[in-house]
């Protein structure tokens, strides 16, 4: 029936109803705008219904690689041409959930962002390009061909988790989450005991994590090292203060989340700031990074900067005084430039 009939029998309904068809009418129109509403809300993609064909098949092997990226392309894989990671840790000890996880650093909602600037590296990054810096980074490894049956799948799994996600929509829950920061440096000493109390029985009191009971061809951690040298190294996003901090407070001890942290903010602080604070690999030619050093993360550990404040402040804070000269520097750049 054509929608402008259907309206006017709905109309003589109402009108040979006396009027008692139009609270029925409004429900009914209710429920329609509520099912409207629904069917726009956005939710993960569900993997178990894909269908078991080379697509899906992809797919399931790119979420595997992300929650166990030791066992496929780790340093005691078999085939030693496929050692990629440096460690023994798999890209969801960071990207938790298999990267669905909201402030756990989720892989949702990222594919269509790619490709885009990067002010580390001062020029266009590709999702693979992406991937590379977790792998020479996170994982302290070496970079994998963009052709690499691995790298296919994992790009393919990180397509599917947007899965009927609009273009250029930000989802809700990426990142790290963003608490108050402290108005002091964040103290290693306090996140020591606080690391004693809250992390070492599943870190260990040495940081070096619960391996999966080795000899065996599990490999990987139950629990992953927070430094040493089976961990990220010191280039890696979580040997930032901000980025661990957040990460702790929204996710830290197992069972948090950003609905229910179990850390205070200045706990974690503290407690990362401890963290960060432990010896892990090094990455050569960091000194390299952010060739804009205006366009450098207030707490990136290592230099060089811009800005007149030395390495101790911006590992530890407190980072609106950095924020502050940047700013004015960046506005004299541009007061230089306009003349």
């Amino acid at each position: 029936m054509p929608l402008r009939s259907f309206g006017v029998v709905l109309a003589a309904l109402a009108l040979t109803s006396g009027g008692a068809c139009l609270d029925g009418l409004a429900v009914t129109a209710g429920f329609a705008q509520e099912t409207r509403a629904a069917q726009q809300i956005w939710t993960v993609p569900e993997i178990g219904a894909l269908p078991n064909d080379a697509h899906g098949r992809l797919v399931r092997r790119g979420r595997d690689l992300i929650t166990a990226t030791y066992a496929y392309i780790g340093p005691e894989v078999a085939d030693r041409s496929k050692r990629f990671a440096g460690n023994n840790l798999a890209c969801g000890n960071c990207h938790l959930q298999a990267g669905t996880k909201k402030f756990g650093i989720p892989l949702f909602g990222l594919f269509g962002e790619f490709p885009h600037y990067s002010a580390r590296s001062g020029a266009q990054m590709t999702i693979e390009d992406r991937f590379n810096s977790c792998m020479t980074r996170s994982m302290n490894g070496r970079a994998l061909p963009a052709t690499a049956p691995e790298m296919q799948a994992m790009v393919a799994y990180i397509k599917f988790l947007s899965t009927g996600l609009p273009p250029g929509e930000l989802l809700p829950g990426l990142g790290t989450g963003k608490m108050p920061e402290l108005d002091r440096p964040a103290d290693p000493a306090r996140g020591k005991a606080g690391y004693a109390t809250a992390c070492a029985t599943c870190h260990w009191p040495n940081g070096a994590g619960i391996r999966r009971s080795l000899p065996t061809t599990d490999l990987g951690y139950r629990v992953p090292p927070l430094w040493g040298g089976d961990s990220f190294n010191d280039g890696a996003g979580m040997a930032r203060l901000i980025t661990a901090a957040n990460f702790l407070h929204f996710n830290m001890p197992h069972g948090a989340d950003y609905l229910n942290p179990q850390l205070s903010p200045e706990q974690a602080w503290d407690i990362a700031a401890y963290v960060i604070s432990q010896p892990r690999p090094h990455k050569a030619g960091l000194d390299k990074d952010f060739p804009d050093l205006l366009e450098k993360p207030v707490d990136a550990p290592y230099g060089p900067y811009a800005d007149g404040f030395g390495e101790q402040q911006h590992k530890y804070g407190p980072f609106a005084p950095i924020r502050a000269a940047i700013a004015k520097l960046k506005a004299e750049q541009k007061g230089t430039s306009t003349r």
